[in-house]
């Protein structure tokens, strides 16, 4: 079982930038993938961008080019670069691990992108 706390998440004016950040605790297995995603009321959780243990990254289309994941071991934080933020980006943004058949998520963090 894994937790994940995020953080970072605010009000900014279009146009502008955010960083997301994700800490994690437990046992994180040496395959597993860590992602960011997003949802807006009433609609489905977004996958924006995926990190497998191997180096892999996929982004979303809605976000490629934006949007960018990192991750520090070290830190046990995962990250969340948002350039080029518009008002369509504004939703609760959460951290996410699968590994071994198993999701965990964070509670989310709120982002809005003020016009």
């Amino acid at each position: 079982h894994v937790q994940l706390v995020e953080s970072g998440g605010g009000l900014v004016q279009a146009g502008g930038s955010l960083n997301l950040s994700c800490g994690y605790s437990g046992i994180i297995l040496s395959m597993n993938t860590m992602c960011w995603y997003r949802q807006t009321p009433g609609k489905q959780r977004e996958l924006l961008a995926a990190m497998s243990s191997g180096g892999n990254i996929n982004y979303a289309d809605s976000v490629k080019g934006r949007f960018t994941i990192s991750k520090n071991n070290a830190k046990h934080t995962v990250y969340l670069q948002m350039n080029s933020l518009n008002p369509e980006d504004t939703a609760v943004y959460y951290c996410n691990v699968y590994m071994n058949n198993r999701n965990d998520w964070g509670q989310g963090t709120q982002v809005t992108v003020s016009s």
